[in-house]
């Protein structure tokens, strides 16, 4: 009788902890990039030839996503890639759930877009990253890729 009393309390409490571990693990894997800034998607290699055009400079950007339930100012924050160039914000309000791209080339900046306004390509099709710091230092999000290939079109989706 011992044995058939126990057994049914072992699976209990094993069931218990066995659900109890997956309820801890499910919010810690979802947990990537909840309520704040993130990169989005970055097209590092705009379509076309690379012939410095403020066309082609400007089909190279990052779009950067706040996930939260605030609007968020970016003056002071910074988009820089592997060699060190560096955009940094102006003062620019990206609201809650909204998204700002960061086109490469020249131009005028606009509600959810805005302009590094260089004249050259910042992001290698080769293989680069993307890190999005704080206007305090600290890093709020990076993005790396590998080689632009016909199956990848130069895009990363960073979620």
């Amino acid at each position: 009788m011992r044995i058939r009393t126990a057994a049914p309390i072992a699976l209990a409490a094993a069931t218990a902890l066995a659900g109890s571990l997956l309820a801890t693990a499910a919010p810690a894997s979802a947990a990537a990039h909840q309520g704040g800034l993130h990169f989005g998607t970055i097209q590092y290699d705009g379509p076309g030839k690379d012939d410095r055009s403020k066309k082609s400079l400007n089909a190279e950007w990052v779009n950067i996503h706040n996930n939260g339930k605030k609007k968020v100012q970016l003056k002071g924050y910074k988009v820089k890639d592997n060699t060190g160039y560096t955009y940094t914000f102006g003062s620019y309000t990206i609201g809650a759930g909204k998204t700002v791209k960061v086109r490469t080339g020249k131009g005028k900046n606009v509600a959810g877009t805005v302009h590094w306004n260089r004249g050259s390509y910042v992001w290698n099709n080769t293989g680069d990253k993307a890190r999005l710091i704080k206007p305090n230092g600290k890093l709020q999000d990076s993005c790396s890729w590998g080689k632009s290939t016909p199956k990848n079109k130069g895009v990363k989706n960073c979620h």
